[in-house]
């Protein structure tokens, strides 16, 4: 029997590179636009793209709470980027009126890399991997910080000592954007702990 599809919130950011990444693993997936199509998810995907602009198309479009629901009732995210801010506990330099899930205890600044000209890339050494296994590359787009996390938080990859990858639980999230290159290994570490705990 196969899977469920693994969800791509499609309101913005590269979601179609997230899906192509998941295509690559021979994972299903398919674009989650509005609340009912977040029925039977076997995960969901939070691109990157202006968190403040996102959260607002959360409300918008009524996904807000039913994501917080199914969140708190277990379902596994992977947020890059913008969708780090959105799942952490708390947002620095973020708008007032922007709201964020909580499902992660990190504490994160928006565009704590800098702001589009001081985008860079750099090698992750992936903690998930083996010690002869090539560094992922990191791409870095006015990427938030990680600021403070807590001691249930799992850091799964660091740049010059800060979290830039990590877990709580069935949440991962990502500073950087991992679908921009043709490595999914960071999809492939969330699908591979997505369905251990599954099983």
């Amino acid at each position: 029997m196969s899977r469920p599809p693994i969800g791509v919130l499609a309101l913005q950011g590269a979601f179609a590179a997230h899906q192509q990444r998941l295509a690559e693993l021979d994972v299903a997936s398919i674009q989650v636009r509005r609340p009912a199509d977040l029925d039977g998810l076997h995960g969901l995907v939070m691109p990157g793209g202006e968190s403040t602009t996102m959260s607002m198309l959360l409300t918008s479009s009524e996904l807000f709470d039913p994501i917080a629901e199914r969140i708190h009732d277990g379902l596994a995210v992977l947020g890059t980027c913008a969708g780090m801010i959105l799942l952490a506990r708390e947002v620095l330099d973020g708008r007032t009126d922007q709201r964020c899930l909580g499902a992660i205890d990190l504490v994160v600044r928006r565009n704590g890399y800098g702001r589009q000209l001081d985008s860079f890339e750099c090698d992750l050494a992936l903690r998930s991997g083996t010690p002869d296994e090539p560094p992922f590359r990191g791409v870095f787009i006015r990427a938030p910080k990680v600021e403070a996390w807590g001691a249930g938080v799992e850091v799964l990859a660091e740049h010059e000592g800060v979290p830039v990858l990590a877990r709580q639980r069935r949440i991962t999230v990502a500073s950087f954007h991992p679908e921009l290159t043709r490595d999914a290994r960071v999809h492939a570490e969330f699908v591979h702990h997505l369905e251990m705990e599954s099983s």
